[in-house]
């Protein structure tokens, strides 16, 4: 468990940082309509939403309160995967070492 706190923390700083220069360098209106301007660009964005839903599934089925999810969904929608990094980096310190707990929340 050890190792895959570190892989979540890795991915929350890679995450932040690169958030940070894509928000300070970058122009994200212009980059944007560029994006969705290319087959592979859309072809990306729909790839990285289908990966955005499937892991909200796994987050509305691990908690129980409504609220909560809801919270998470939306982050998840909006700032990505920096939210699962941080999603997976809190799961695995509330589990308590146990995977099962991990993996199913308060379902365990």
């Amino acid at each position: 468990m050890k190792i895959a706190k570190l892989i979540a923390l890795a991915g929350l700083l890679a995450m932040t940082g690169i958030l940070i220069y894509g928000f300070t360098m970058g122009d994200f209106t212009a980059e944007g309509t560029k994006l969705l301007s290319m087959p592979w660009g859309i072809v990306s964005l729909v790839d990285l939403y289908v990966g955005f839903t499937l892991f909200s599934g796994w987050i509305v089925f691990r908690e129980k309160a409504s609220l909560s999810s809801a919270v998470w969904v939306i982050l998840m929608m909006v700032l990505g995967f920096w939210a699962g990094a941080l999603y997976t980096f809190i799961a695995l310190q509330t589990s308590g070492g146990d995977w099962k707990r991990f993996w199913f929340g308060r379902r365990a």
